[in-house]
């Protein structure tokens, strides 16, 4: 019996070995689709902020033929190390190190559905993947996209479920625990994302009721905002790739979100947003992306974790420091995208934000 175990062992230890080695190559992938040889990288800016603390210092086409248009594919580009370490991926690999700390995977502790609620735990690093199912497509129903927590050895533990409803003025997905029941009155609903008419800005909220819904009593819960997405306008992508701010609540400094329920108008995060009024608010943008003259597009270092040119992929940081990615998202195969986020979102926050980039934008590209 010993002797067995033994060659298991070695079996395991050879088959770590193949996929490390498999897996080791950090490289550059193209952000867009988009050519622009004199584009140049937007300037960063002046006004920098902290990611954590009290306050803002802290931190509809749905047919597959559009989607497929709107994401032509090119070859990645693969360059020598860097000196960066790859984040952390499913095998062996060691883990990203910032500044002398070391992040760790992360894992879901409690429950699925307080889970994706909470907010990242600091130093640990939530490595997902997104799937995008077309059945029932040809039924008139939108796709239906699934979340999981990608672990050790391809196996996977699957956190959230969103798709687009029918018969709504703007974008409204609604976003579940359960894979197989995405109705609004399920126990399973989390939360939403809702656009604007243009599908420039999204608001995202978890499952409470919306004030003018509010009836008689007072033990019912008030919708919280998590989360707003704007989209720079780009006709036709005249200005280059996409642009795109993100806003969170910030956080207190026992690494709590701060709520946010607003109940008259003009109280959201884009309210609050356009007026200048960040208080207790973060605001991050995507990184941008640099242009290679060698491909004549560009590229974002994604550390090997996105294969696929897409207008979909992106990196979301802080102005204060570039190099903290919040949250990035990317293409791997027609259907499947990668998605990693950690301090200071949660899993519900990143996969609405990541929903976000799948909806058509027609004042954006």
């Amino acid at each position: 019996m010993d002797l067995r175990n033994q060659k298991l062992e070695q079996q395991r230890q050879l088959m770590e070995q193949k996929m490390k080695q498999k897996r080791q190559t950090t490289g550059m992938i193209q952000a867009s689709d988009i050519r622009n040889a004199s584009a140049k990288s937007r300037a960063t800016s002046a006004h920098r902020k902290e990611l954590h603390g009290q306050n803002a210092n802290d931190l509809t086409r749905s047919s597959s033929e559009l989607m497929d248009l709107e994401d032509e594919e090119s070859t990645p580009i693969t360059t020598p190390d860097n000196g960066n370490v790859p984040i952390n991926p499913i095998n062996d690999q060691p883990p990203m190190i910032r500044n002398g700390t070391t992040e760790f995977e992360g894992d879901v502790d409690g429950n699925i559905d307080r889970f994706v609620l909470q907010p990242a735990i600091q130093k640990g690093l939530y490595k997902c993947r997104i799937t995008r199912d077309r059945k029932g497509m040809d039924r008139g129903l939108y796709p239906t996209y699934f979340l999981h927590l990608e672990k050790d050895y391809g196996k996977k533990v699957f956190l959230l479920a969103g798709r687009k409803r029918k018969k709504s003025a703007t974008s409204n997905y609604l976003i579940s625990t359960d894979p197989t029941d995405l109705s609004r009155n399920a126990d399973s609903y989390v939360g939403k994302l809702r656009s604007n008419l243009l599908g420039t800005q999204f608001t995202i909220y978890d499952n409470g009721k919306s004030p003018r819904r509010m009836g008689p009593g007072g033990d019912q819960h008030v919708r919280e905002e998590l989360a707003a997405v704007i989209y720079d306008t780009n006709v036709l992508g005249f200005k280059g790739p996409r642009k795109m701010t993100v806003i969170l609540p910030g956080m207190t400094t026992d690494h709590e979100r701060v709520q946010l329920q607003p109940h008259e108008t003009g109280e959201g995060l884009i309210d609050c947003w356009k007026s200048k009024n960040m208080d207790n608010l973060i605001e991050l943008h995507n990184k941008t992306p640099v242009w290679n003259d060698e491909t004549q597009s560009y590229v974002l270092n994604f550390h090997g974790r996105v294969t696929q040119a897409s207008v979909k992929n992106f990196q979301i940081v802080h102005d204060s420091d570039n190099d903290y990615v919040v949250m990035q998202f990317g293409r791997v195969a027609e259907d499947v995208f990668t998605m990693d986020y950690r301090y200071p979102m949660c899993a519900l926050q990143a996969f609405a934000i990541a929903l976000s980039s799948f909806d058509s934008k027609l004042a954006c590209e």
